[in-house]
């Protein structure tokens, strides 16, 4: 039982790391959708270069609540965005959008 304990907890442990590592950072990305009624956008985040790889590839596809639904009136489908985003229980939440 003590090992299934520590197994747990080193799961949980790295889950919160992961989770505020992925706070702290100013993400680029495009948008590919907007759905104004549900206050979601997705955004297709562009991966950062780095020494080997190529830079300006496409990454993951993410689905973000918005924090305020005002943040989307500024942006449209097709449109280079930077952003910061939380996660908390597996939902991704936008807390800062710019247009570049």
């Amino acid at each position: 039982m003590g090992t299934r304990q520590f197994i747990f907890a080193g799961a949980a442990a790295i889950s919160m790391l992961a989770s505020s590592a992925f706070a702290a950072d100013d993400m680029t990305g495009m948008v590919t959708r907007i759905d104004r009624l549900n206050n979601t956008i997705s955004i297709q985040q562009t991966q950062k270069g780095t020494v080997g790889g190529s830079a300006g590839g496409a990454g993951a596809l993410q689905e973000y609540k918005a924090k305020d639904a005002a943040m989307l009136d500024a942006v449209h489908a097709g449109d280079r965005v930077s952003y910061t985003a939380t996660e908390a229980d597996g939902t991704g939440t936008l807390t800062k959008l710019q247009k570049q």
